[in-house]
């Protein structure tokens, strides 16, 4: 079972908007999708650096140095140069807090 840590509040991160938030000495980008949340590893499969930056459209995340693009949903690598899915983490909002658990 997952351990959850209170991150945000719902209100404070916008649809199509993320926050980059260290849970268990991990960085995560929690990742609001309408009015879903997703949390994903903020690093690139591809070349390690931070997805922090990158572009947001619908439910996929560009990393910002070589274009390659992950569904926040499931972490999978949608286009080159990633081939390997980034980490994902359960998510949880409780009375209009949001927990990651890792």
């Amino acid at each position: 079972m997952a351990d959850f840590e209170k991150v945000a509040k719902a209100d404070d991160i916008e649809p199509g908007q993320r926050i980059s938030v260290i849970v268990d000495d991990i960085p995560v980008l929690l990742i609001r999708v309408g009015d879903d949340f997703y949390a994903i590893e903020d690093v690139c499969t591809h070349d390690g650096q931070p997805l922090t930056d990158g572009p947001v459209e619908g439910d996929e995340i560009t990393c910002p140095r070589h274009g390659a693009r992950f569904n926040v949903c499931t972490g999978a690598a949608m286009c080159m140069p990633a081939i390997e899915p980034v980490p994902t983490f359960e998510v949880e909002v409780r009375d209009g807090e949001v927990f990651v658990g890792i």
